[in-house]
């Protein structure tokens, strides 16, 4: 027993001993990295639904719209769920422009584009 306690308080004393890489401040980090938006839309209806959009300087792009529906929960109860569907671009490190479609309902989350994987269909 006291062989372990030994062993546990050497693995803390190296673990407490291992230099640290300073890390800038959040703030500093978020001021040289954040792009200027350069337009900014949004638009809420009064069902509840929604449209946004917004552009930076450096190309990004994003926007969205949610409109509610109603659908059945797992006791088939009717609720209402907002359905999101919306795109994003952004230009990646190669300087090729890259568009995201995507939606999110009852669902799940389903995005689309160039950038991602594709999932094989599965055999029966």
């Amino acid at each position: 027993m006291k062989v372990m306690i030994v062993v546990a308080l050497a693995l803390v004393a190296v673990a407490v001993a291992l230099p640290v890489a300073p890390v800038a401040p959040v703030a500093l980090v978020l001021e040289a990295e954040s792009p200027k938006i350069i337009r900014s839309d949004y638009s809420q209806q009064p069902d509840g639904g929604y449209v946004f959009s917004y552009e930076t300087e450096n190309g990004i792009s994003r926007n969205e719209n949610g409109e509610l529906k109603e659908a059945l929960d797992e006791e088939n109860k009717p609720h209402v769920v907002v359905i999101v569907r919306g795109s994003y671009s952004y230009t990646d490190k190669d300087g090729k422009v890259e568009t995201i479609n995507y939606i999110a309902d009852e669902n799940g989350f389903h995005p689309e584009g160039d950038s991602i994987p594709k999932v094989a269909a599965a055999r029966r």
